[in-house]
């Protein structure tokens, strides 16, 4: 079954509740997303450990072939 943007946007926004978060359906079928996170708790993080932080915010969603989420586009970074 496949995850909404908005469903999405929920699981990341619980584990980054103060983050700037933008959300793309790239194909319009609710499995190829591009998001963008910026938030402050990514400062002084390499790009692994910002997208580490990610992928456990999505509390499973992408694992496996079962997974609700095939693919991500994933920007993060801390605040300018």
């Amino acid at each position: 079954m496949a995850i909404t943007a908005q469903e999405l946007e929920t699981l990341l926004r619980e584990g980054f509740p103060n983050a700037r978060i933008t959300i793309t359906d790239l194909a319009g079928d609710g499995n190829h997303y591009a998001a963008e996170v910026i938030d402050e708790s990514f400062r002084g993080k390499n790009r692994v450990q910002q997208q580490r932080a990610v992928y456990a915010a999505l509390k499973g969603k992408m694992d496996g072939s079962q997974g609700e989420l095939h693919a991500l586009a994933l920007t993060t970074k801390a605040p300018e």
